[in-house]
């Protein structure tokens, strides 16, 4: 094969007892008497001994790419790698596996961001970086040690990190991805868990300003979403360490929270500790972040972590789909934003008005109140407000789930809703459990329109238990949308997806809209999504767990004014891209901002 070209096997997809290794015996130089892709045998380090692996010496790489055409499970990846990468990976996990190239390089008194797409590498650099794995240089027959590996990169700024690792002076604290999976590794109350974690003896402190003293005597699997987030930062946050790695800080939280979680990470960074973050809420990586890695490659293929940007820099060219420095295009199209943001409301016909109501839980520890207003036809209704403040109920009541106080609210729809937290205990297949939901299910249009703009083709052959959080989430947007119905309603529809996945996922949704003139309603607290996709807002108020109050629905630019008003937090927009920033408090855009009562849409 050409040194600049990798073959990759998926072995989750590679099935030898339901094929006829077309593979292999369509192979050309297999043909030919040579063994290019062969059997794994009984030796195999990884796999079963009928699965298949293929020797990258002799394989002719993509310009044949007959045996990716013929695997009848798309297992089969053959892949050119950008000429520039020249050297042998840093880290690879086996003979036809995933390859890393570039770590990241963290450093005291800093924060620096990794944005890239889910399964790019992320975590093992970051394996890696906290000592998990030793980097193999490509390697993986003969593993060197760690040496041989701080010597690799003698001269560099990630040389005195790593013999910090080597040598066991490094502490690492780390917070998981999917916090929802805690409940299932630690049996307790939220007091226990931050208490074991308390190096700094500071959680007093944190339970206060992430607003979690209310949960401190719940037991941990009694939480929501977004307090298992803000307990996990907590109890991250309260270690004693040299090196603190934040996988996704945002799921469940509110624009708020994601503020006060900055805010915290930033004052830890301050304290010369080394902070590493994953984000893919893009305002609140640039709020944060002192500097951004940008990781680009194909998806559990291989991944490629740049040298270090300026975080404005990076997020533009990632967004744009261009790297200035590395000459790379790693997207065939820019994600835009638009410039002038005040959107013309739709004029579409009303879909549905709905009257004033109340709902109260038991001994009225929580309300709500709701304005009467109408949902129109073929236009997306953007829902925003803190957590705790009624918008799930608000779903719920619209669904039929729940029943306001003083009667039934017959709305005479069809509803179709999507849930925020995403539970899978079904065994059975992806594509088994959609084609149970539509009768278009694998139609032209249905591929089109739902699967190709959802990424649902690597995943189809798998169980529902087997998905990742933000599989799970495309394919509970994908069984939404796949409905019949006259109404969409889709609870925080970005969480665990990348920033490429959800704006596929918000151009499908409102493309869904637009062609089928039916009417989505979206709740969600990603300030990138609700712009991309809403024509209006409905904004709620209140006290969080106390009181909520839903408006009439607005306009765009009165929508987010009130809502951000609410928050205290003002927006800008990028002059190059025109991507929403948060503007830093008390800064003077700011303040003037403020005086305006322009808290968003103004550059």
């Amino acid at each position: 094969m050409a040194e600049d070209s990798i073959a990759v096997v998926d072995l989750d997809r590679c099935q030898p007892d339901r094929c006829n290794y077309e593979c292999s015996n369509f192979c050309p130089p297999n043909r030919t008497g040579k063994e290019c892709i062969t059997q794994r045998g009984a030796d195999a380090d990884v796999g079963g001994p009928d699965q298949i692996q293929i020797s990258e010496e002799i394989c002719l790489g993509e310009t044949c790419g007959i045996c990716v055409e013929k695997c009848p499970f798309d297992a089969i990846e053959i892949i050119n790698l950008p000429q520039e990468l020249g050297d042998e990976p840093t880290h690879r996990y086996g003979e036809n596996s995933f390859a890393l190239y570039g770590l990241p390089i963290p450093e005291k008194g800093k924060v620096t961001g990794i944005l890239g797409p889910n399964g790019i590498g992320k975590s093992t650099a970051i394996k890696a970086l906290a000592g998990e794995i030793t980097p193999n240089l490509g390697n993986f027959d003969e593993p060197p040690e760690w040496d041989a590996v701080i010597d690799e990169f003698g001269g560099t700024e990630l040389q005195p990190f790593l013999k910090g690792v080597r040598d066991g002076e490094i502490d690492v604290a780390r917070k998981p991805q999917y916090v929802d999976q805690i409940p299932d590794s630690f049996d307790g109350n939220t007091r226990a868990l931050l208490e074991s974690a308390d190096e700094r003896g500071v959680v007093d402190e944190l339970a206060e300003r992430l607003s979690i003293e209310p949960v401190l005597d719940s037991d941990i699997d009694t939480l929501s979403g977004g307090e298992l987030q803000r307990v996990a930062l907590a109890a991250t946050l309260a270690r004693d360490a040299d090196f603190y790695f934040l996988d996704e800080l945002t799921p469940y939280l509110d624009i708020d929270q994601r503020v006060t979680a900055a805010r915290l990470v930033r004052e830890l960074a301050d304290d010369d500790r080394a902070m590493l973050v994953v984000e893919h809420d893009l305002a609140v990586l640039d709020l944060l972040a002192d500097s951004v890695h940008v990781a680009y490659g194909e998806p559990s293929a291989y991944g490629v972590i740049t040298s270090p940007k300026s975080t404005r820099n990076g997020i533009n060219e990632y967004l744009k789909g261009y790297l200035d420095n590395e000459n790379m295009r790693i997207r065939p199209e820019t994600i835009e934003f638009e410039e002038h943001a005040p959107r013309v409301a739709s004029r579409s016909e009303t879909l549905v008005e709905y009257p004033a109501m109340s709902k109260t839980y038991g001994d009225g520890a929580f309300s709500l109140d709701v304005e009467a207003g109408e949902i129109n036809r073929n236009e997306v209704l953007g829902i925003v407000g803190p957590n705790g403040i009624g918008k799930s109920t608000f779903a719920k009541l619209l669904a039929g789930r729940l029943e306001p106080d003083g009667g039934d609210l017959d709305l005479d729809l069809d509803i179709a809703y999507k849930p925020q937290y995403v539970e899978v205990d079904q065994h059975m297949r992806v594509d088994a459990f959609l084609s149970s939901i539509t009768d278009d299910f694998g139609s032209s249009y249905w591929e089109t329109e739902i699967a190709d703009p959802l990424q649902l083709g690597r995943i189809m052959e798998q169980n529902l238990t087997d998905l990742s959080g933000g599989e799970r989430q495309r394919v509970a947007i994908a069984a939404t949308l796949s409905r019949d119905a006259d109404l969409y309603l889709l609870d925080e529809p970005s969480a665990h997806l990348d920033v490429e996945q959800r704006v596929l996922a918000a151009r499908a949704i409102r493309r869904y809209a637009e062609n089928h003139e039916t009417s989505v309603m979206v709740i969600d607290h990603d300030i990138y999504t609700i712009d991309l996709l809403s024509d209006r807002l409905l904004v709620f108020d209140g006290e969080p767990a106390a009181h909520g109050h839903a408006s009439t629905p607005l306009g765009m630019r009165d929508g987010m004014n009130e809502f951000l008003a609410n928050l205290d937090i003002t927006f800008r927009r990028d002059e190059n891209v025109g991507r929403p920033r948060i503007n830093k408090p008390g800064s003077q855009k700011d303040k003037q901002q403020k005086r305006d009562g322009e808290y968003y849409y103004t550059q």
